[in-house]
Order: structure tokens, then C-alpha cells, then sequence
């Protein structure tokens, strides 16, 4: 079977078959070879392409300038220049042995460029080509040979010396030769370029000093090619016959009349019908013998039809080659052609697995392009359920030496039959060469690899997948157990702690009792206790603020274990301590106006409720300095404008704070009579002259600012009394006499 699809793709040429098989399906996009001039490097190297500017072509949504573009072998690009060689039209452009692209253009001029379509160098061969435009060239190697508009012909033998040209003797050309060909200097004994010329019906041979005739009467040649070391030349006659000769054209090994049948001239204009025709008859032909028959009369007629379309042959030579192949007596399925296309190449793979052909089923697969994972994992589940007999370490090898076929393929999906089918060892086996975490970690949990999946989930980093197995452990294991687990593995102990915290504040605190994170616990309890604070029902005397100080209280017992949060020991002891007495006091004041409040709210407060007594049982409680006492009092006594209380807290003692906030006090809620009663008591002149100013006593205010003594203060203290030419002209005086009495 294999015979006919390969039969298919040769040709017969005189008494040897040659083929063109189609290596890669090229990745390049609107690249038409018709519409460019093309380089290929020899060896599999890369590909140049420009856009033949002897054309005239029409251009598909591209530049008007042409670029230099170059390609690997699969039609990938590698890189690309913009093309602004000055030198006219390109005449050629080759590869050299150390892949740098030449390219030479009619004036002469030869431009160096490495793959990445950066220019090297240039050079030029010379004034004659540039007066003279060079109209045709033949790369070697290294070297490459021009003819001009005159004739004349320059060699350069090699490009790593550009400058080195050589011209060739005159052959008494009258018109341009037929065609050319170049033996290498390194296969003749002079070591010099030889130039063959197709001129007439002979060749000449053409060197630095010497021109000769060769092959008088086997001419005109239209095509020349010279073997790879110069023994040999083929060419192509006017008449249509393959002529292979020595070199010197003296011995004639092979001629063959290439243009071998008038049947075919005959009938050539139904050419394309008769080869459709022997391609439809193999396709639904059973016997081998005949298809094969068919397919090389289609092939012979297709080389002669430029208007077929070439894949067909190859097409219906897949097709047989399958149908041949499942109609085989073993398999047993007879498909027609037609009976194949509708089926479709995927159901036959699938009836072919189904009955256990799975070596033809993932060779067809293999031949047609398809994806091979199916027949690879239908042949490892088989094998799993009928091999119960096999050690679980054999039965595993013989598995991975299938599966690795496919890469990519499901390792957990067969692990996942081998623990439906009872073999549990097999399948945690398998599932270790799943390259897939998140294919997996679900399989591991299903037969009860916890802690295995726990361990790839957090060594994979995705989190998602560790809070799968932490879920899935979180409801299948005792508390403790889960805590253990959990603790080992840092990744999951944090991602565990972050949910826990937003919604399983009980569950987080018997696992930080558990590790012994006491400390943890009690922020625990202290954010529950500012929870609680929102809850609305919370005020008026709420009896919700129990729960809230019990719960600080056991957050302060919790600290006071530890010797590194005294700090925070102590300040829930006293936010607890504060609770109690604001709570206390929205009861038997009836005003939800205390809780949550700070210490110095708390007293200001009752100050200005008038409850005196609570004030101070805070003061005393809190240990509230006698200063902060003070300020906290005076301010208070100022809102509710007890001035009488104000004045009589002023005399109880000499104020710790002085005499300056019973001013702003009494200034600030506009009282100019009651701030006259503390500011003769200010003991800073500075003081003193600010007050009197903010209340508009000009006289006393210039007054206290003299003692200073201070004439710019005196300045300053004029400009709020700059409407009162009067109060201004006092500061004027005194500033002067300031500074008379600095002068003196």
C-alpha cells in the first residue's frame, strides 16, 4: 500500500524517477515567487526575497517601496530593510558559501548583506559595467561572472576580495549569448574562472586570455547547468531535448527527447478532464494494482497541465492508501471512497479503537494529521481494565512509554480510570507524570492524596488551587488534624488565615489556640469587640456592650501571657475600664452620647452636662494629667457659657496652665467683659498685647506691646487698627520713641 502514494509523487525522467516533495507548507503570507526576484541559500539555509522591478505587478495593500525581505526555509521571516540601493535595476543576487547575500545591480555596483538585512559593503566591478549596464550574471560559491551592454565580461572569483575583478578575454559577441554557465575555478587545473556561452549551434569557452568553440552543432542551447565539480553539463536544446555532456562537450552521455508523446499533444486541450478522470477512477477502484496504474497516468498528465490542481493527486492517494488499508482482510472494513467521506477519517478512528485496532487507528491518525490523543488514551484505558494480572510498576512503564507519544495528553485522565478500575497505587503513580497542576491536584483529592496535593498545590503557587485542597481538607479532617497539615506549609497556613478571617473567625481562633498564637486570638477577639460596636442596637444603654467589654477583657487576659504586648495588655484593659463607665453613663444619663468616645470626649462631656463628679471620677481613673484636666474644663465650661463656674475654677488654685486659655476661651465665644477678668493676670507682655488686641483695646494693647520694648511689634499690632487713625497714631508714637531711645 505504501507503494501507491509514493508512486504517485514520482516522475520518470529518461531512466531515473525524481520527485519534488513538499518539505513545508511555508509560513509567509502574500509572498508570490511570479512577482519576485528569490535567493535561496544552499544547505537549508534562508530565503531572499525583493519585488521584480522588471514587473509590473499590482500591489495588495503593501508600500510602494520595495523591502529586502528574508526568510528561513519554512517561509519564516527573519528580517526585512527598506531597498535603497542607488544603483538601478537588481540584475541578481545570491547566496555565498558563508551565507552573505550579494546583490548586483546594472551599474555595476555589489551590495554585501547579512541575514538580518544589514548592509556589509559595497563595491563595484568597475567603470566599464558602470558606462556599460551589466545585463546578466551567474553566481558561484564565491564568485559570480557579468556581461554588460558591450559584451564584455568581468569575473570577481571571489567576493571576500570584491575589489579583485577580473575581465575575460573578448569573444566577438554581435548580441547577447543564449544562456550561461560557470566552471569553478577550484575544479580546473589553472585555478582560473571558465565562462560557457550558448552562442549559434555551439558553446564558447570563454577565460582570462582564451576563447574556444565547443560542441560545433549540438546548439542552439537555451539552458546550461554545470555539475557540482565541472565534469559534467546539462542543458536544454531549442527543440526540447535533455542533453548531459562532459564539460569539454566532446562526449555526449545522455540525450532524451523531453517533449516523449504527440497522444499527449493530441489530446491537450482536455488535459485537465483526462487527468481528473484517472484520479476519480483510482479513487473508486479496489484493486491496488489498478489505482496505482491510474494515479501514475495522473501524475504523468498533471506535469503537462499547468492549470490542475496538484494536491488532488496526493489527496486521493491518502485516501486510498487508508481505505487499502482498513479494507484489508484483518480489519476487515470494506469503504468506498464515497462511503469514507461522508463517515469522516474521525468516526473510522473511533470505530477502529472500538474494536481494539488501536496500532492501525494511531497510525492513520499519524498519516491524516489527527490529533493521536484519542487513540493513545482509549489504548491506555483498555489496558488498565484488561491487565489486572501485571504488577502495578509494569503496568505503569508500558503505559508511559505509549503516552509520551502525545504531548500534552491527559496523565490524570487515565489515572482517574485507573482508580475507577480499582487500582488506586496505579493511579497515584500516574498522576505524579501529569505536567497539568490544575489536572492534577482535583485527581490526587479524589483518591485521597491530600496531603500529596496539599504539598503540589502550594510548590505550584496557584493559589486557587491550594484553597481547593484546602476546602476539600478543611471538611474531611478533624480540626486538629487539619491545623497540623496546615501549619507545615506556610503558603497554605496564610491563605487558610486570610478567608478564615473574613468569615470563620471561630474556626481561625481555635486554630491560633491550637499553635498557641495567643496573641493572635486576642485581636481576634478585639476586632469582634468593634463589630459588636456597630451592631445599631448598641447604644442607649445596650445590654450588647457586656458581650463587647467580656470580650476585651478576655482579649487583655490572652495579651498578658505573652511579655511582648504589655502595651497591648494594658490598653485593653483600659478601653474595657472606659466602656464600663461610658456605658454606666449613657444609663443614668439616658443619652447614647459616651460609648466609643475618647477619655477626653468623656469628661468634656459631663462637664457640660454638668455632672462634675463623673468628670473627675474619670480624671481619676485615667490618671488624666492636672494640665489636660484644665484645658479640657475651661473649654468645656466655656460652650455651655457658665462664666460664673469658669471664674470660680480660675481661684481655686493658680491654674497649671496659666491664665492664656480662660482668654481664648472667653475671646472665642465673644465675651470681651469676661476676658478682661483673666487678661491683666497674663504674665507675658506678649500675651497681654495680643489679647487686648483681639478685643480691640488699642490703648492697653500698645501699652503691654512698650514693655516689650519691641518696635516691630509695634507694627504689626497697628495694622488691625488701621481704620482708627487714632488707635494707629499710638502705635506711631510709642514705635518712635522706641526708636529715639535705640538711636540714643
Amino acid at each position: 500500500m505504501a507503494g501507491v502514494a509514493v508512486a504517485a509523487e514520482w516522475q520518470l525522467l529518461y531512466n531515473r524517477y525524481y520527485r519534488k516533495p513538499e518539505l513545508y507548507q511555508m509560513q509567509w503570507k502574500n509572498v508570490d515567487l511570479t512577482r519576485n526576484k528569490i535567493a535561496c541559500a544552499p544547505f537549508g539555509g534562508p530565503i531572499a526575497a525583493i519585488r521584480d522591478d522588471t514587473k509590473i505587478v499590482q500591489l495588495y495593500a503593501e508600500s510602494a517601496q520595495r523591502k529586502l525581505r528574508i526568510y528561513t526555509s519554512s517561509g519564516i521571516l527573519i528580517s526585512e530593510s527598506i531597498w535603497k540601493n542607488p544603483g538601478g535595476r537588481l540584475i541578481g543576487m545570491s547566496w555565498t558559501d558563508d551565507l552573505t547575500l550579494i546583490c548586483i545591480t546594472q551599474d555595476g555596483t555589489i551590495y554585501s548583506y547579512n541575514i538580518h538585512a544589514e548592509l556589509l559593503s559595497t563595491s563595484s566591478l568597475g567603470k566599464e559595467c558602470f558606462a556599460n549596464s551589466v545585463v546578466d550574471c551567474v553566481f558561484w560559491g564565491n564568485g559570480v561572472v557579468c556581461i554588460n551592454e558591450a559584451f564584455e565580461i568581468f569575473a570577481v572569483p571571489d567576493f571576500k576580495t570584491p575589489t579583485t575583478v577580473v575581465k575575460l578575454a573578448d569573444c566577438g559577441l554581435e548580441e547577447l549569448p543564449h544562456c550561461m554557465a560557470v566552471i569553478e575555478p577550484q575544479y580546473r587545473n589553472s585555478g582560473d574562472v571558465e565562462v560557457l556561452l550558448g552562442v549559434g549551434d555551439h558553446v564558447l569557452s570563454v577565460e582570462e586570455d582564451e576563447v574556444q568553440e565547443l560542441g560545433v552543432g549540438v546548439g542552439p542551447l537555451q539552458k546550461m547547468v554545470v555539475s557540482r565539480k565541472g565534469e559534467f553539463v546539462a542543458s536544454i536544446t531549442h527543440d526540447g531535448r535533455l542533453l548531459v555532456m562532459s564539460s569539454d562537450f566532446s562526449n555526449v552521455i545522455i540525450e532524451y527527447a523531453c517533449e516523449a508523446d504527440e497522444n499527449l499533444r493530441s489530446i491537450r486541450s482536455s488535459l485537465p478532464e483526462a487527468v481528473e478522470a484517472c484520479v476519480d477512477a483510482a479513487g473508486y477502484e479496489f484493486d491496488i494494482s489498478q489505482q496505482r496504474t491510474l494515479l501514475r497516468a495522473a501524475s504523468y498528465g498533471q506535469a503537462f497541465c499547468s492549470h490542475f490542481q496538484h494536491d488532488r493527486i496526493q489527496e486521493t492517494s491518502k485516501m486510498l492508501r487508508v481505505l487499502n488499508a482498513v479494507r484489508h482482510a484483518e480489519i476487515g472494513i470494506p469503504l468506498s471512497i464515497q462511503q469514507y467521506k461522508l463517515l469522516t477519517p474521525t468516526i473510522l478512528i473511533n470505530r477502529l479503537i472500538n474494536a481494539h485496532k488501536h496500532l492501525l487507528a494511531l497510525r492513520i491518525s499519524e498519516y491524516l494529521g489527527l490529533n493521536q490523543e484519542v487513540v493513545v488514551m482509549h489504548w491506555a484505558c483498555t489496558k488498565i481494565t484488561a491487565s489486572l494480572p501485571i504488577s502495578d510498576a509494569n503496568l505503569l512503564q508500558i503505559l508511559l512509554d505509549k503516552l509520551k507519544i502525545c504531548k500534552g495528553i491527559s496523565y490524570a485522565a487515565v489515572a482517574a480510570h485507573a482508580d475507577k478500575s480499582g487500582r488506586r497505587k496505579l493511579a497515584a503513580m500516574l498522576v505524579e507524570d501529569e505536567p497539568h497542576s490544575s489536572k492534577q491536584i482535583p485527581l490526587l483529592l479524589s483518591i485521597g492524596e491530600e496531603d500529596n496535593a496539599l504539598m503540589k498545590a502550594t510548590d505550584s503557587g496557584d493559589t486557587d488551587l491550594v484553597y481547593l485542597v484546602l476546602f476539600h481538607m478543611w471538611q474531611k479532617k478533624l480540626p486538629l488534624e487539619f491545623f497540623g497539615t496546615i501549619q507545615a506549609r506556610p503558603l497554605a497556613r496564610d491563605l487558610f488565615v486570610i478567608y478564615a478571617r473574613f468569615y470563620k473567625h471561630e474556626f481561625l481562633k481555635d486554630f491560633f489556640l491550637s499553635t498557641g498564637q495567643l496573641q493572635d486570638v486576642a485581636f481576634l477577639l478585639w476586632k469582634e469587640s468593634w463589630e459588636l460596636a456597630k451592631n445599631p442596637m448598641a447604644s442607649k444603654g445596650s445590654p450588647l456592650h457586656g458581650p463587647r467589654i467580656k470580650l476585651i477583657e478576655k482579649a487583655q487576659n490572652l495579651f498578658a501571657e505573652t511579655k511582648e504586648h504589655t502595651f497591648e495588655s494594658k490598653a485593653a484593659e483600659e478601653h474595657a475600664k472606659l466602656l464600663r463607665i461610658q456605658h454606666d453613663l449613657e444609663v443614668t444619663t439616658k443619652q447614647a452620647i459616651f460609648v466609643d468616645s475618647s477619655i477626653s470626649d468623656t469628661i468634656r462631656t459631663c462637664i457640660v452636662l454638668g455632672n462634675h463628679r463623673a468628670a473627675m471620677k474619670v480624671k481619676t481613673e485615667f490618671k488624666v494629667s492636672e494640665k489636660r484636666w484644665y484645658w479640657l474644663k475651661v473649654f468645656a465650661l466655656a460652650t455651655i457659657r457658665d462664666w460664673e463656674a469658669l471664674e470660680k475654677f480660675s481661684k481655686e488654685k493658680r491654674p497649671p496652665i496659666g491664665y492664656r486659655p480662660f482668654v481664648e476661651a472667653c475671646t472665642d465665644a465673644g465675651e470681651k467683659a469676661e476676658a478682661l477678668k483673666y487678661i491683666p493676670k497674663l504674665a507675658d507682655p506678649r500675651e497681654k498685647a495680643e489679647a487686648y488686641a483681639r478685643i480691640g483695646m488699642a490703648k492697653e494693647a500698645a501699652d503691654a506691646a512698650s514693655q516689650t520694648k519691641d518696635s516691630e511689634l509695634l507694627g504689626r499690632f497697628k495694622l488691625p487698627f488701621s481704620q482708627n487713625a487714632s488707635a494707629a497714631s499710638i502705635f506711631d508714637t510709642l514705635r518712635d520713641r522706641l526708636s529715639f531711645q535705640g538711636n540714643s
